[in-house]
């Protein structure tokens, strides 16, 4: 698999492996085959193997650590994240270690690679009125740069992290205003799909503006990292897991019946496609959510045809512009 630049951090390959799927978040699957899946990333040539506590309570990160006992393959690097929200400030780096000394445990390693704030950052505090439920997902700016940014800093000149990151899902034009400032993040995990949709993890009103934050994260020499190539499997020929109607996924999917219509009349699969044209977007890797040796098959099969051709991708966002405008 070819490896690409990462922002300051060491090259990646064009696909990470993600905690989703080991994390039994996207349908069925077992810990053995989780396991298998975790292999076969890696005998492909996949690099980075993106986790968190919250991908199944932990399983994810134990797959991972039952995978390779706590030695991993040569070259290969783990990351993994914490929802912090807005704890009192007295709290936060104690939060944080904690968050990460469960995470070593269950890897059974002794260093993160790349650790991320998993939160949404927010302009302030008045965001937790709007969506009171998503407020423990929310983490304000002045909170982030006054304490935990310095945190991450000590963690990493301690040694316990080698970087640390953004999840880039928050309020958009803070995400990109964090990117500009110093000192930044050495990653940051972008919306990457052809609806340019969070989906469900979107706790902010306007738009997304995920082509955005990976054009200021490229200028500012951040790696960047796609997610959501499939959009938690609105992408996909059908979604693999009991959802009520008027949520967001479900809304996606009907959204992109036309790129489906588009699919099918080439005849092929959408998720390869919906992956295809996530590597065509200025990222440095792409974030798979497979949860078997089959989906991840596809995935390397998306990488190795390689992105999208341009005339496609051009008829894909006409269509879509065209769902969305009637």
């Amino acid at each position: 698999m070819k490896t690409h630049a990462f922002g300051s951090l060491p090259p990646v390959s064009t696909l990470t492996l993600g905690g989703g799927g080991l994390g039994m978040l996207w349908g069925e699957t077992t810990v053995e085959e989780c396991i298998a899946t975790v292999h076969a990333a890696v005998d492909a040539g996949i690099t980075l193997l993106d986790l968190a506590p919250r991908y199944g309570d932990g399983k994810a990160e134990q797959v991972v650590g039952a995978a390779f006992g706590g030695k991993l393959p040569a070259g290969v690097r783990v990351t993994s994240k914490c929802n912090l929200g807005n704890p009192p400030p007295g709290q936060i780096e104690s939060l944080l270690r904690r968050s990460i000394e469960t995470s070593l445990q269950h890897l059974c390693l002794s260093r993160l690679d790349l650790f991320f704030l998993h939160s949404n950052v927010v302009p302030d505090e008045t965001f937790f009125a709007r969506r009171p439920d998503a407020a423990s997902r929310m983490t304000p700016y002045a909170v982030f740069v006054d304490h935990v940014r310095p945190v991450f800093e000590r963690l990493v000149a301690e040694g316990l992290i080698g970087a640390w990151g953004l999840t880039g899902i928050g309020h958009p034009d803070t995400i990109i205003r964090l990117l500009g400032e110093r000192p930044a993040p050495a990653a940051v995990q972008c919306i990457a799909n052809l609806l340019d949709s969070p989906g469900g993890l979107k706790f902010f009103d306007g738009p997304a503006k995920p082509r955005q934050v990976i054009a200021t994260a490229r200028a500012n020499g951040i790696g960047v990292m796609g997610i959501r190539a499939v959009q938690a499997g609105a992408l996909t020929s059908a979604i693999d897991r009991p959802l009520p109607a008027d949520h967001p996924e479900v809304r996606d999917y009907a959204l992109a019946a036309p790129f489906r219509r588009i699919c099918a009349e080439l005849g092929e699969n959408p998720a390869v496609v919906a992956h295809r044209y996530a590597l065509a977007l200025a990222i440095d890797t792409l974030v798979l959510g497979v949860k078997n040796r089959t989906e991840l098959a596809e995935c390397v099969a998306a990488a190795e045809a390689g992105p999208l051709p341009a005339d496609l991708t051009a008829r894909i966002d006409a269509a879509m512009k065209e769902a969305r405008s009637s």
